[in-house]
């Protein structure tokens, strides 16, 4: 069984990080600071707010200026080995967040620290207030950050100012008008480091879903420059090509589907339970007196608690089809339990989807 991402906070961890920060804080009391820790509460709490706990009780062992609190954590950092080795450690997201919580209003410190920081455990979370407060200022400096030497920050210069980004506080301003953003994400997508070159790709993803345009005149302007660059491309149009949006199927070579044919399409498996998989088959003609590139999905329209049905689009194939063939597709949904969808009964459908045009819909039922 895997183990719960809140248990990276355990016994081990916090000898290792209270060796190395008593090497940095003469008076630092090791025990104080684990009981402090584990107290009564500490196992009903999540990953996040374990998190949030440890910056709260660090910060009573740091020195209560805050500049200088910043230089203690820095050297921390240095003195701190996760594994027998410096690496980008989840664990240690508690310092950007006492960065968040103590600093907004020492923005030239905090950013200092950040810049340190974000080498260690990213910052990408803890940017963001300070972006909303300060956001000239800050998306100067993360326009800086894009041709930092090091790799992290670079990443930080793109991550720190998705627009969307996941479980994180949103960019109102950003999501609305995303111009400032394009500067860094033009330092970025060359940048020689695949990490750096997904976070681009994430950025994208996210300007897309409020401002298509952008995305598809930059995609334009990119496509064809270099291998690298055509795949950040491709992975930041994904929710475009599951949209089926015209243009980017075009750019990527996905084009009519007026000789293309969808026959003998069934649900195999009409009525299931929660737990088992829906199974559906039908077959793909190509009339065509050539190979035609397709992109081959099929959607999963999803009961809702209030009756209505919620599309989901998954990817079966992106490939050439030869010309004059049938090809006989067989595919399975699974509809067990899992934590990021909660299934509901009633009537479902499912739908053959090509370049981005809907087809054929059919019912089924989880019962």
């Amino acid at each position: 069984m895997a183990t719960l991402l809140k248990n990276l906070y355990n016994k081990r961890f916090f000898e290792n990080f209270t060796s190395s920060t008593s090497k940095v804080i003469s008076d630092f009391d090791c025990n104080k600071f684990t009981n402090q820790i584990f107290d009564s509460d500490w196992e009903q709490r999540e990953l996040k707010q374990r998190m949030k706990h440890v910056a709260k009780v660090l910060k009573k062992h740091l020195s209560k200026d805050f500049e200088e609190s910043t230089h203690q954590i820095i050297d921390i950092l240095k003195q701190l080995k996760i594994d027998g080795r410096h690496k980008i450690a989840l664990e240690l997201m508690f310092f950007p967040d006492y960065i968040e919580v103590n600093g907004i209003e020492k923005l030239q410190t905090s950013l200092q620290a950040m810049e340190e920081i974000t080498k260690y455990t990213s910052c990408e979370f803890a940017i963001r207030p300070f972006i909303v407060k300060y956001e000239a200022t800050m998306m100067q400096k993360m326009l800086e950050w894009s041709t930092n030497e090091n790799l992290h920050v670079r990443r930080l210069a793109s991550e720190g100012c998705r627009p969307r980004l996941p479980w994180a506080m949103a960019l109102p301003t950003l999501k609305k008008c995303p111009t400032t953003i394009i500067p860094i994400l033009e330092n970025l997508k060359n940048d020689p480091s695949e990490y750096v070159r997904r976070s681009v790709a994430n950025n994208l993803n996210d300007i897309a879903k409020d401002n298509p345009e952008v995305v598809i005149s930059i995609s334009q302007k990119w496509i064809g420059q270099t291998k690298e660059t055509d795949r950040l491309v491709k992975h930041g149009c994904r929710s475009l090509l599951k949209q089926g949006n015209t243009s980017i199927m075009e750019l990527f070579g996905f084009g009519s589907i007026k000789d293309i044919l969808i026959e003998e399409f069934k649900i195999t498996t009409p009525k299931i339970q929660i737990g088992e998989h829906v199974c559906f088959q039908f077959q793909l003609t190509n009339k065509n007196k050539s190979a035609s590139k397709i992109r081959l999905e099929y959607g999963v329209y999803y009961q809702k608690a209030n009756g209505s049905l919620s599309r989901k689009v998954f990817k079966i194939s992106e490939r050439k089809y030869p010309a004059n063939t049938t090809t006989l597709i067989q595919k399975k949904q699974s509809f067990k339990i899992i934590t990021t969808r909660k299934f509901h009964l009633g009537k479902h459908q499912i739908s053959i989807i090509i370049n981005g045009n809907e087809l054929d819909l059919l019912d089924f039922e989880l019962c």
